[in-house]
C-alpha cells in the first residue's frame, strides 16, 4: 500500500503531467489543405530620420515600417542573452509557396539559436531561392504587454497580420543588433528584429 506522502507525491505528478498534456494539445500546428494560403508579399516603406526607442538600456532605431501577413512555419522561444531581453520568440514566417501544405510536407523546418533551418529529401519541393524569398525568421520585440500576451499564444500553421518596424538595437554596454532590410538574403544578418505594435491572429479552422 502507498504511504500518504506517497499518494501526495502521486497527486501531484499526474497533475504537473495533465497540465504538460493539456499545454501541448492547446499549442498544436494547426492543419491546412494544400494550397497557397498567403499570396501576399511583405510590405516595407523605409524611413529616414525617425523617433529612437527606448527599452531599458538599447536603443532602437527603427528602419523602416512593415506590414506582414504569413503563416507561421515555426517558433522559437529564448530566455537568456542580450536578445531575450528585448526578444522572447523568433518567428519563421512564410508566404507565397511557403503558405503552401504541399510544399511544407516536403519541408523539415527547424529554429536554433537564433537561426531558422530547412532541410529536405531531393528533389526539391521548390527551388532553394524560391524558400528564401518566400520565408524569413524575423526576431518580435513586443512593444507592450498586450502584444507579448499574443505572442505567447501563436502556434505553428497560424496565419497572422503584423504591424511593426524594423530596428537596429545598440545596447549601454556596446553591444549591437542589426536588423535585414531585404526578402531576399540569407546567411549571418539575414533576420528581420521587428518591433511589433501590433498582431492579429486569423480565425483557426
Amino acid at each position: 500500500m502507498f504511504g500518504i506522502e506517497t499518494k501526495k507525491i502521486l497527486v501531484v505528478a499526474l497533475v504537473l503531467l495533465a497540465g504538460m498534456v493539456l499545454r501541448d494539445w492547446s499549442m498544436r500546428e494547426i492543419e491546412h489543405p494544400p494550397g497557397i494560403l498567403v499570396p501576399e508579399r511583405p510590405s516595407q516603406v523605409d524611413l529616414e530620420n525617425s523617433a529612437i526607442v527606448t527599452i531599458d538600456s538599447y536603443r532602437l532605431k527603427p528602419r523602416a515600417d512593415i506590414q506582414i501577413r504569413a503563416r507561421v512555419l515555426s517558433r522559437e522561444d529564448y530566455s537568456w542573452g542580450d536578445e531575450a531581453d528585448l526578444s522572447p520568440v523568433d518567428l519563421a514566417l512564410g508566404w507565397g509557396v511557403m503558405s503552401d501544405q504541399a510544399v511544407l510536407d516536403r519541408i523539415s523546418i527547424k529554429q536554433s539559436g537564433r537561426w531558422y533551418y530547412t532541410r529536405y529529401e531531393l528533389p526539391a519541393p521548390i527551388p532553394d531561392q524560391a524558400i528564401i524569398q518566400n520565408s524569413g525568421n524575423m526576431h518580435m520585440i513586443p512593444a507592450n504587454d498586450w502584444v507579448r500576451k499574443k505572442l505567447k499564444k501563436i502556434r505553428r500553421g497560424d496565419i497572422v497580420q503584423l504591424r511593426g518596424q524594423l530596428v537596429d538595437i545598440d545596447g549601454d554596454s556596446g553591444w549591437r543588433w542589426r536588423t535585414s532590410l531585404s526578402r531576399n538574403d540569407t546567411g549571418g544578418g539575414s533576420c528581420e528584429i521587428v518591433y511589433l505594435q501590433d498582431i492579429l491572429v486569423e480565425e483557426r479552422s
